[in-house]
């Protein structure tokens, strides 16, 4: 409905629940001036990281934001958020807006940015630029932490680029992997080693993807957090991905399956 009323070109959208600077409009525009992408992707932020918990859950969307623009960048269009994005109206007309996608309770940002991407490749861009970076709030118990992360995996198999689903598969049994090796080395002592070895790699790997993204984001702060917060990320990765594809969630005040 909104954007049967919009008259201007670009069709940006952000949460009710966000913060954004004086200057988001004016550089979503420019970039759109520039490089007159179909549809943009642009970076949002967790804030106000007030103690350990929410610092983990910022720790972990800041490794969302880093993957987003990392696939952006590799021309894979795969990944966005909803709190902050643009596309040209004409162009969300063009490949039917949200038809066949209308049926799904979330995911709607990434299911339309597929949409676009699969008429034009070479149009989905991410805007890489501070003065647009938009911010929302970590949720403040562990309930609702995981009703949004089940929410957020549950669309995992709504997508219909093969090539994701076979990285979040990738992703979530490697997770799995290293969990059931640190429940079987509490038993067996030789696994213990090979397990400290995976734990290292993860580790390693992470931290160094994720410096250069928590420099971006101005929260490089946060990093000493990244290492006792793996006890918390493994299990929430595997128990939010089986739930978000046998389970049920919460959200807005309602039941989904």
């Amino acid at each position: 409905m909104a954007v049967e009323r919009a008259t201007g070109d670009i069709i940006m959208t952000t949460d009710a629940d966000c913060e954004m600077g004086p200057e988001w409009i004016m550089r979503m525009v420019q970039f759109y001036e520039t490089y007159q992408p179909k549809f943009i992707a642009a970076p949002v932020s967790f804030h106000k990281e007030d103690n350990f918990f929410k610092a983990l859950q910022s720790l972990d969307f800041m490794t969302m934001q880093g993957i987003t623009g990392a696939l952006a960048a590799l021309k894979s269009g795969t990944m966005c958020n909803g709190a902050n994005l643009a596309y040209e109206r004409k162009v969300f007309y063009e490949v039917g807006g949200f038809k066949g996608i209308d049926n799904i309770a979330s995911g709607d940002d990434m299911l339309l940015m597929f949409k676009i991407y699969r008429a034009y490749p070479e149009g989905v861009l991410y805007m890489k630029t501070e003065d647009a970076i938009v911010r929302t709030l970590p949720v403040d118990t562990f309930k609702a932490f995981m009703n949004q992360r089940i929410r957020w995996s549950s669309k995992a198999d709504k997508y219909d680029d093969k090539r994701l689903i076979w990285v979040l598969a990738l992703v979530y049994f490697w997770n799995v992997g290293i969990l059931l090796a640190g429940i079987a080395a509490l038993f067996i002592p030789g696994l213990r080693l090979w397990m400290l070895g995976l734990l290292i790699y993860k580790v390693l790997v992470e931290f160094y993807f994720l410096i250069p993204v928590a420099r971006f984001f101005d929260k490089t702060s946060l990093l000493s957090r990244f290492i006792p917060g793996q006890l918390f990320h493994i299990p929430y990765i595997v128990v939010a991905g089986w739930l978000g594809k046998f389970g049920s969630y919460q959200w807005k005040g309602r039941k989904v399956k």
